[in-house]
């Protein structure tokens, strides 16, 4: 008897805690670089990436091989009682790809939360502080510190009651919905005036170009504003680049585009071409401001996953990826450009290397995100075999993140569906 997708909904239901939402009624069977084949043997054009982890595709043959040899050799002794090579060499790799004109040391961990915890800790320790300062519409992970710094409460921190203090949040610049550098730069001179002395705050954290809240990029302008703020009061500049990191936006990490080096720079989701592994980068001095045993954990920096980032590292240069995820978004944001010119609804087409976002508003008035329009958009592209995500604030945002070794013919093939869907829906 075949195993088909509506069975296996109703045990997920029965089994998993309902808390763990699922975008797509859809179990995966097997992939293959841009294509999944689920459990009833539909084929599927993957636009999603696993949530910007697969930017290197899916299974690619070079990371798997580079798995397979070091599980071959052993797969787990936990790094703080007997060390590996990857890990150092990975680290060493970090430091010099990671922006900044300075010595820096690197810490792995495993998730994109546990590095964003990781590089609070490390800008307490650091300054002596204990204050954060985020941002509207930021999304920094899922764990009680993260969830404090989130800029959405529905659904990520509802009904859990308040969650950690002393994170003040400052306004994210966004022309589209009106916010200027020098309304979100004003945001936080008025923090130290209302809330917290600049001699409080620890770090400012910020996404590059934000993720969950809209796929929105920090004007050069404003990152180096946040720069001077932080150079003027002895504050670490925290770049989150879970999500942009890893050549998702045609470097490898997007802050190389603002001209500004931040203090420190946390990653996860590509990294490791689909394995679990996430870090923190950043000066070697404030990196060693934690005393031994204060970092780490009992699979931070596995061997597997640090084999499999040396492998997408050297899949990032041999295949040139980052010119091809600068081709992909000139491929996709032309091709949505076009389809904006014949649907009002489509108030702003994003491009950020590969990094897309379609803003909807009900009728083009920005006022009035359409989120619902969005959620029968990710429907019924799925019914056409493409999967799609949403992310926003409201929830109005088609957001893509394919897989760089994404063929052109695929691209087009995903463009013709989205295309097919605001036809037949808007």
């Amino acid at each position: 008897m075949q195993v088909t997708n509506a069975a296996l909904m109703k045990r997920r239901a029965d089994a998993v805690a309902r808390g763990v939402s699922q975008i797509h009624p859809v179990f995966a069977e097997r992939a293959e670089n841009s294509t999944v084949w689920d459990v009833e043997g539909n084929e599927y054009l993957d636009f999603a990436g696993g949530i910007a982890v697969l930017n290197t595709g899916h299974v690619h043959p070079k990371i798997n091989a580079a798995v397979k040899e070091q599980l071959d050799k052993f797969s787990h002794t936990c790094f703080q009682v007997l060390a590996y090579e990857p890990y150092v060499e990975l680290c060493e790799k970090l430091n010099d790809l990671v922006p900044g004109d300075f010595p820096k040391k690197t810490l792995l961990v495993t998730t994109g939360a546990e590095a964003v915890e990781n590089a609070v800790k490390i800008a307490r320790a650091a300054t002596g502080r204990t204050g954060v300062i985020a941002f509207t519409g930021a999304y920094h992970g899922r764990t009680l510190m993260t969830l404090s710094m989130t800029g959405k409460v529905n659904p990520y921190s509802i009904g859990m009651g308040l969650m950690p203090g002393q994170v003040y949040r400052a306004i994210y610049p966004n022309v589209l919905h009106g916010v200027s550098v020098q309304d979100a730069l004003e945001s936080v001179e008025r923090i130290f005036k209302n809330d917290a002395a600049p001699q409080d705050i620890a770090a400012i954290v910020i996404e590059p170009v934000q993720g969950e809240g809209g796929f929105y990029q920090a004007p050069k302008e404003f990152m180096a504003g946040l720069r001077r703020i932080c150079d003027q009061h002895g504050i670490l500049l925290v770049a989150d680049e879970v999500q942009t990191g890893a050549g998702r936006t045609g470097t490898f990490f997007a802050m190389e585009q603002t001209g500004v080096a931040a203090d420190l720079t946390t990653f996860a989701k590509s990294i490791a071409g689909g394995f679990p592994l996430a870090g923190v980068t950043g000066r070697a001095s404030a990196m060693d401001a934690i005393a031994p045993g204060g970092l780490g954990g009992t699979y931070a920096g596995s061997p597997v996953a640090c084999a499999a980032a040396l492998a997408v590292l050297e899949v990032f240069e041999e295949e040139k990826l980052l010119d091809r995820a600068k081709a992909v978004g000139e491929i996709l944001g032309h091709a949505l450009v076009s389809t904006q010119s014949r649907h009002r609804c489509i108030g702003d087409v994003r491009a950020a290397g590969a990094m897309i976002a379609i803003e909807l508003f009900e009728d083009g008035d920005h006022s009035r995100p359409a989120s619902g329009l969005v959620g029968q958009i990710v429907a019924k592209a799925r019914e056409k075999n493409l999967i799609l995500l949403s992310c926003g604030t409201y929830g109005n945002v088609l957001r893509i993140l394919v897989p760089l070794t994404v063929t052109d013919e695929q691209l087009h093939r995903g463009i013709a569906i989205i295309n097919q869907c605001f036809d037949e829906l808007n």
